[in-house]
């Protein structure tokens, strides 16, 4: 049974002392404490009238490019505008105290990166990134012109942001590097993720059926914490630095 407070039970501090494969699943609550408003919450101003669940589609971008290529360079503006908080850099400092450390996010704006996170596995993209929607190579640099999109200075197709859309699968290497971390880890944490869209909501449970030490952290109550070993509703900004600092007492 999870236990829902601030204070870590000693139990939880001594397997992660003595744990050496750490895996950790953050999700858009650990970026909205940066500011970054969630998916629909981005929606407001001359967006406001557009569902963004029928934009980030690849009928969307087939059907109206230049509609799908603005509304995410104003995504990125959004984004761009957001700096790392306490949590991010938690994590930079917990992935030195682990031998195996692996840091999987749903999140797209790169914040852990800018932190100073090592290996991370994107599992949705990143949205700074920009790639070709026929060869699917990530591209940099590109002429400049006035066509909303650019096209791919190799192959003359459209550009398109390097992220994940609905209808589309994630890319198979980083979805499966992410189970096998689940999977063989010690301690799973779930921070700021609701556990509810797959396949990462299933992350967790692969860390279960292995038996590891599951924590939570996260705002609401999720399908996975009565199945945690402890669980926290206080923002991560807040937890995990403590959580650290506990650890290397």
């Amino acid at each position: 049974m999870a236990t829902q407070s601030r204070e870590f039970p000693p139990e939880i501090i001594k397997i992660l002392k003595s744990s050496q494969r750490v895996a950790v699943l953050t999700g858009a609550g650990i970026s909205a404490e940066s500011g970054v408003p969630t998916f629909r919450e981005a929606q407001t101003g001359l967006w406001s009238s557009f569902d963004p669940a029928e934009l980030a589609t690849p009928q969307a971008f087939h059907q109206n490019p230049k509609l799908v290529w603005e509304w995410y360079t104003w995504r990125r503006e959004l984004i761009s505008r957001a700096q790392p908080n306490p949590g991010h850099y938690a994590l930079v400092e917990m992935e030195t105290i682990f031998p195996e450390f692996t840091l999987i996010t749903q999140n797209v704006d790169g914040l852990h990166r800018l932190a100073g996170s090592q290996a991370t596995i994107e599992l949705h993209g990143d949205i700074s990134r920009t790639r070709c929607s026929f060869e699917n190579q990530i591209i940099s640099d590109w002429p400049e012109t006035d066509e909303i999109p650019p096209h791919c200075p190799h192959c003359g197709e459209l550009l398109r942001p390097d992220v994940v859309w609905f209808g589309e699968s994630l890319p198979a290497e980083p979805l499966e590097a992410a189970f096998q971390a689940a999977s063989s880890c010690q301690v799973f944490l779930s921070i700021g993720t609701s556990t509810l869209v797959e396949p990462a909501a299933s992350l967790p449970f692969a860390a279960l059926r292995n038996e590891a030490a599951i924590i939570e952290i996260n705002p609401q109550e999720t399908p996975l914490t009565p199945l945690a070993s402890y669980s926290s509703h206080h923002p991560a900004g807040e937890v995990l630095p403590e959580l650290v600092s506990k650890m290397k007492r």
